[in-house]
């Protein structure tokens, strides 16, 4: 297998366990960043939007 241009190959280092680690510090900074924006309500338009869709869908 080749080593990925983006991460050096490293000799004795389970790269599963670095993925794993990665994996988790992304979710956690993301979380961070963006928890309190994803709690925000739906503009009003928004919504009226999304149901003008529903209807015209059926």
């Amino acid at each position: 297998m080749m080593p990925s241009p983006i991460r050096p190959a490293m000799n004795g280092v389970d790269h599963g366990s670095l993925d794993a680690a990665f994996d988790l510090w992304l979710k956690r900074g993301l979380h961070a960043m963006f928890d309190d924006v994803a709690r925000e309500p739906l503009p009003p338009e928004l919504l009226a939007l999304i149901e003008t869709h529903r209807k015209n869908s059926r």
